[in-house]
């Protein structure tokens, strides 16, 4: 395992954004790209190994039916990191972590600080709530989870994110968020993303490394 990725925060852009607003498409798209790795935070738990103490406990808290803890959660991430470092999917000494889904609010967010390094984090903001839950709809039919179309879980879904995880931009404060119209086309998010990106010194430093 690597000694550095154990030691040493890594670099990574954090996109943030209300259900809907297409997060999960951008980072899966930025993660597709050579010096990028992309990290959902529902990757980390369909992966996971239930036979492993941690996968245990994660069981033992979701057969009850309850929230798994911030703690756990991180820990959870965090081994899942580290198995792609030892697989070499991730070389966190020339890849940035691109995440979504993790930090879900700012408790998790301070229990990462001590193994990540936040470069950025992109906003993608809609405030047309009829426009986000349209296309929540959409995607629960389409992945045939109807449960997800329902008016009553689509508006607690907004609610949840208003009150925990809105809080994370505060957190990282204005200097380091960037807000991208997320009512635009994905290719035209995408360009806002990355353009950002492009003029950052940690990206210019990576590339200039001609890996």
């Amino acid at each position: 395992m690597s000694d550095s990725c154990s030691t040493s925060r890594i670099s990574a852009f954090l996109v943030l954004g209300a259900p809907g607003s297409g997060k999960g498409t951008q980072g899966r798209i930025l993660g597709s790209i050579p010096r990028f790795h992309h990290l959902a935070c529902g990757e980390v738990f369909r992966s996971l190994d239930t036979r492993s103490p941690l996968g245990k406990e994660f069981i033992a808290y979701s057969s009850r039916g309850e929230l798994v803890p911030d703690d756990l959660t991180v820990q959870l991430w965090h081994a899942n990191l580290l198995d792609r470092v030892e697989a070499h999917e991730f070389k966190p000494e020339i890849d940035f972590l691109v995440l979504d889904g993790i930090p879900r609010n700012v408790e998790q967010a301070q229990l990462m600080q001590d193994r990540i390094d936040i470069l950025h984090v992109f906003h993608l903001s809609c405030p047309d709530r009829s426009e986000l839950a349209r296309r929540i709809r959409k995607r629960a039919i389409k992945d045939n989870r109807l449960d997800d179309a329902s008016e009553t879980v689509i508006q607690k879904r907004f609610a949840t994110y208003e009150a925990e995880t809105k809080p994370i931009l505060a957190f990282y404060g204005p200097e380091m968020v960037t807000e991208i119209d997320a009512s635009q086309a994905p290719a035209k998010v995408l360009h806002d993303v990355i353009s950002r990106i492009m003029v950052m010194p940690e990206w210019i430093a990576v590339e200039a490394m001609n890996v």
